[in-house]
């Protein structure tokens, strides 16, 4: 055997070896459109995401959270899926944080957003997938699909964004006005925000 060709070899095998398994996790639940149950009983958040919120008590909920909640539970529940982490493994109320794959390798956080049914929401360090997903929403947005078929909210003047913490704010909003001179960037419509891959403030809701 050719020098050459036997190192080769041994490469392969070595790099065989120490390359991980893929595991799948089971699907329980799905609660909405950006969390569901594993089987093992673990709560998971979908990463650089954000679905209409079901309000289970009242029944108020927000526009298209309920075709969000359908289109995820067609999506993943009871079937097998692939999580994938960025920097931080859990939020601050320690739910898993990932992005799910299907078997079929489609990012179930890219499908809602294409189809319309979430909105981007960054938050760093977890911005692997940044560009991705805005230009997954982008695409809804063009196509004015599921949330971007809803007549929009009475517009303010400017809204006011942070480039630290990708959120938009109205102008008279307490968190809006605590922005640094470094970070801000002035946004002349909600749709100019949400364009940029800013998400709204859950406080002012503009």
């Amino acid at each position: 055997m050719r020098p050459k060709r036997f190192i080769l070899l041994i490469v392969i095998a070595i790099f065989s070896l120490s390359s991980e398994p893929v595991v799948y996790h089971s699907v329980r639940f799905v609660h909405d459109g950006d969390t569901i149950l594993l089987d093992e009983g673990e709560r998971l958040r979908y990463l650089g995401i954000d679905a209409p919120e079901i309000d289970y008590e009242t029944g108020k909920s927000e526009y298209m959270a309920h075709a969000a909640r359908n289109l995820n539970r067609k999506l993943v529940d009871r079937h097998q899926v692939k999580l994938e982490y960025d920097q931080e493994k859990r939020d601050a109320h320690g739910r898993l944080l990932a992005y799910v794959f299907l078997e079929n390798g489609d990012m179930v956080n890219a499908v809602l957003l294409r189809q319309g049914l979430a909105n981007v929401m960054l938050k760093s360090p977890n911005l692997k997938y940044k560009a991705y997903l805005v230009d997954c929403q982008r695409k809804a947005m063009r196509e004015k699909l599921g949330i971007w078929r809803d007549p929009a909210k009475v517009e303010e003047k400017l809204y006011l964004g942070n480039r630290r913490s990708y959120r938009f704010h109205r102008p008279n909003c307490h968190f809006g006005r605590r922005i640094s001179r470094r970070n801000l960037v002035r946004f002349p419509s909600r749709y100019d925000a949400f364009w940029a891959g800013y998400s709204p403030c859950k406080r002012c809701e503009p």
